[in-house]
């Protein structure tokens, strides 16, 4: 039986805010913006690629905004990533380049942390 982590919830403030920033800043796709409920919003954001998406919203948990501990999404071409985020006014990290892997940093409007890597020694990163 596969497990697939395919959701995880990211605490924000500002799910407007948020949204804007994931989607025209990062480049996330817009997937889902529903109120099913009252009191409930329901945001999700998927990476290009990625089979796992975030949710952002209303009603969604009790973690306060800010406190996603650390994401890191994996591309493969560190580069064009890192040229991506500047151009779109995300405030990144220069590239870190590790033995085993390579890495640049950012933080979303409420401080959420966000690793991108690169995996040379991996096919398409």
């Amino acid at each position: 039986m596969d497990w697939k982590l395919e959701l995880v919830f990211v605490p924000v403030s500002d799910v407007d805010r948020a949204k804007d920033f994931y989607v025209n800043k990062v480049g996330f796709n817009a997937d889902f913006d529903e109120r099913p409920t009252d009191g409930i919003r329901f945001v999700q954001l998927t990476p290009p690629g990625s089979a796992c998406s975030i949710a952002i919203g209303e009603g969604l948990t009790d973690a306060p905004p800010g406190s996603a501990p650390n994401l890191q999404v994996v591309v493969s071409d560190i580069n064009k990533a890192h040229e991506h985020l500047k151009a779109n006014g995300v405030d990144v990290s220069d590239v870190d380049v590790q033995d085993w892997g390579h890495f640049v940093y950012f933080a979303d409007p409420d401080g959420n942390q966000w690793a991108v890597q690169y995996l040379p020694q991996r096919p398409n990163g």
